[in-house]
Parts: structure tokens; C-alpha cells; sequence
């Protein structure tokens, strides 16, 4: 019998890859998505999501029902294998591709004549060329990018490319289609290929590149975004210290018409802005200054947070307080590199005397857990704490009325409650 093939092959189904596997299904092409965790695979064949992500749960089902989109826990055969897999970085800030390389080995076998592999994983410059020396060593019967010639004739047997994701958590698959896409080929004619799976889909510009430059566009755009959010931590931590309203402050500089102050926060989280800069400081230590100095600013902020609310709770020895949110931004269920739920953790010691509330979980995640600490509602909290942490902006805890934290002694790291 002749082995089922697939259009795309996506190989991991977390925050970026299970929504591009399910908008590309939605295009047409027939998909199958391969992911080392059984129950991911089991929940999304049953037409199901595990993460929270506004409108994929009903996408997800659409194409499944129609047949359109189906999961695995092994690489099948198919035209084009996409790789959305996590790049941390290790307890030195290097950073650590072996889950890109794992992924690598899984399709390698597979891999026929006229495959295209497209690297989606935030990068070190440099990656999508490893991926190409390593498939070299994996596949020596086919002709990679990095062994041809194409100005002298020579044709490599499969194409492949870098193409970063460039997506707002929240607005993933709306973002998937409306924006560009940088295409970074290890070759022109790879660029090509790549550019033409994708405006199957997107309906941004598909900007063809070099794949080092297009390593390097996605760790600048988010380094951009660091480095101007380090600005405005630092603003906060002058302001405090001079006891001076920073929002005030943020709001009336920007009345300039040539400045965009960021807003502060208690730091910065997500598995991008607070990872990614650290693979341009790798890659060039000597001169990425600003960058690493952006970096340790953020992280700072968290540390700065968590000692004053940690004096909040010395100074007040039988108070409870209420922490405001966990997850790395407001309104999401993703806890990865996240500020808030780092400075919780660091208050884990005081036990039952935390109340946490996190409307995107029903358990307290890591240290937390056996603490002591409490998970409530944002109405429960209110009514015991003396002592409030607003951490993470969500919806839920915007217009609250006055009197519920009236009285109370509020840390707003978010401005959320600023007059």
C-alpha cells in the first residue's frame, strides 16, 4: 500500500506552530502536524486545542473535521516540512538549537527529491546553514543548498530557508495572513520556493533575503522592541525614586511629536523579546553594549518588583497580598519567560499569605505550587488582601470600581489603575 503524503508537514504544535498548521489547512493543503507530546497529538485529532489563542479552537475543528489537518507523533512524508520548535537559551545566555536539530533528524528520513525544509524557530544567525551542513551529513545521497553551485549550473536536490514568525499572541491568526513575510533562502532559488508556499496563505509581501539576514531581521525587530521597553523600565525606577508619577510623566513627554515612549511593565516576558536579543549578544559580544544592557534592565525590573513587594509584606506583618495576574502579557494563557510569574515565585515563601489570581489557569504554576499560596478569584482577592500587586494587565481586572481598591495598598506596575 502506498504510504499516505502530505502537502506540509509541521513539526511542532505549540503557540506558533499549531496555528500555522491550521491556517495553512485552511488554505487547501493538506497537513500534518508532528509533535513529541501524545496528548497534544490525541487533542488535536479529536478537533481540540491545548492552548488558549482567540479563534483557533474553532479553526482547529473546521479543518480536522474536513480532513484537512491531522497530528503525529512521527514526520510523514511531504512536499514542504516547516520547523516551529523552541530555541532557549542556556543558563549562560547561549543559545541551545537542539530541539531544531532533533527536529532535523526526525524528517531527514523522509526527505525526498524537491522537499523544502523552512525553519521557523527564532534563531542564532547562522542556524539555517547548520540545518543544511547537518542534512548533508544525515542525507549524503541528496544535493543540499550549501554543496551546489546554482551560478554554475549545479541544482541542489532540496530547498531550503529561514522564515521567521512575526505574530502578536492574540491576534496569531489574523497576523498570520495580513502580515509580511521574510524570506531568507540559502540560496535565490530557495528564497523562491519558500516565497511561493507562502503566498499560498499570506497575503503580506513576501520579501525575499538572504537567510543570515533574515536570522538577524527577527532578532532585531525584537531587540528593537527590548531596548525601548529597558527605556521606560528605567523611567519608572527614576520616577519612583523620586517619587514622581511615571505615567504622568510617559503620557506628557509623548505629547511631543517626535516621542514614543513605550509603557513600563515588571519587566518584559514571552518566549521572544526576553530570549532573543541574548542570541545577537552571543553572536557579537563586543559589540552588542545596548542590547545586553536592555536585557539585564528588564530582568532587573522583575528583581526590583519582587523586593518591593516583599517590603510590602514585611512592613505589614498579618496582611495578605494579591497578586495580579501570572502570564507574560495580559489576556493569554502563556506563562513562558514570564515577569509576573517570576516575582510571584519569589515570593513563595510567604505562603498563605498570597493570593493569586490567574483567570488563564485552573492550577498555580511552577514554584508556586505546594507553597502555600492560593489561587482565587479576583473578587475573593479584593475582598481579603490589604495589600494588591497588579502584575499582568488582563481585561478582567481593567475598570474596576475605585472603592474595591480603596484603601488598600496598590503596587501598579502596569499603569493599569493610574488615574
Amino acid at each position: 500500500m502506498t504510504e499516505e503524503t502530505f502537502d506540509v508537514a509541521m513539526i511542532g504544535l505549540g503557540y506558533i506552530g499549531l496555528p500555522t498548521a491550521a491556517v495553512i489547512a485552511r488554505s487547501g493543503l493538506k497537513v500534518r502536524g508532528v509533535d513529541v507530546t501524545p496528548h497534544v497529538v490525541e487533542t488535536i485529532n479529536a478537533g481540540d486545542v491545548h492552548i488558549e489563542e482567540k479563534d483557533l479552537d474553532a479553526l482547529v475543528k473546521n479543518v480536522v473535521d474536513q480532513g484537512l489537518l491531522s497530528a503525529s507523533l512521527e514526520a510523514p512524508v511531504a512536499d514542504t516540512y516547516l520547523i516551529a520548535v523552541p530555541t532557549p537559551f542556556k543558563d549562560d545566555h547561549q543559545p541551545d538549537i537542539a530541539y531544531v536539530l532533533s527536529a532535523l533528524e526526525m524528517i531527514a528520513p523522509r526527505l525526498t527529491k524537491g522537499s523544502c525544509v523552512i525553519l521557523e524557530s527564532t534563531s542564532p544567525i547562522g542556524t539555517t546553514r547548520k540545518l543544511a551542513e547537518r542534512l548533508a551529513q544525515l542525507r549524503p545521497d541528496l544535493a543540499v543548498p550549501t554543496q551546489c553551485d546554482e551560478e554554475s549550473g549545479g541544482e541542489p536536490d532540496i530547498a531550503i530557508a529561514y522564515c521567521p514568525e512575526r505574530v502578536l499572541p492574540g491576534k496569531i491568526i489574523e497576523e498570520l495572513v495580513a502580515n509580511d513575510r521574510v524570506i531568507g533562502g540559502l540560496t535565490p532559488a530557495c528564497s523562491q520556493r519558500a516565497a511561493d508556499f507562502y503566498r499560498r496563505f499570506v497575503d503580506g509581501d513576501c520579501l525575499p533575503t538572504q537567510a543570515g539576514a533574515a536570522e538577524m531581521v527577527k532578532l532585531a525587530e525584537n531587540s528593537f522592541r527590548d531596548v525601548n521597553i529597558a527605556f521606560a523600565n528605567e523611567l519608572s525606577l527614576i520616577a519612583e525614586q523620586m517619587d514622581i508619577d511615571v505615567w504622568e510623566v510617559i503620557r506628557l513627554a509623548n505629547r511631543h511629536p517626535r516621542v514614543q515612549i513605550l509603557q513600563p511593565g515588571p519587566g518584559v516576558g514571552g518566549h521572544c523579546i526576553a530570549v532573543d536579543p541574548w542570541f545577537l549578544v552571543a553572536g557579537s559580544p563586543d559589540h552588542a553594549r545596548l542590547i545586553r544592557t536592555a536585557r539585564e534592565v528588564n530582568d532587573g525590573k522583575a528583581v526590583h518588583v519582587a523586593g518591593r513587594l516583599k517590603a510590602m509584606l514585611d512592613a505589614s506583618p498579618e496582611a495578605k497580598v494579591a497578586l495580579l495576574g501570572l502570564a507574560f502579557k495580559p489576556n493569554i494563557d502563556d506563562f513562558r519567560e514570564s515577569p509576573a510569574l517570576q516575582i510571584a515565585e519569589q515570593l513563595a515563601d510567604y505562603g498563605e499569605r498570597l493570593l493569586v489570581v490567574e483567570p488563564f489557569t485552573d492550577e498555580l504554576p511552577g514554584k508556586l505550587r505546594g507553597s502555600g499560596a492560593q489561587l482565587v478569584s479576583f473578587d475573593d482577592a479584593m475582598r481579603q488582601a490589604e495589600l494588591i500587586g497588579v502584575l499582568v494587565d488582563h481585561d478582567a481586572f481593567k475598570n474596576t470600581p475605585p472603592q474595591m481598591h480603596s484603601g488598600k495598598i496598590v503596587y501598579d506596575t502596569r499603569g493599569m489603575w493610574a488615574a
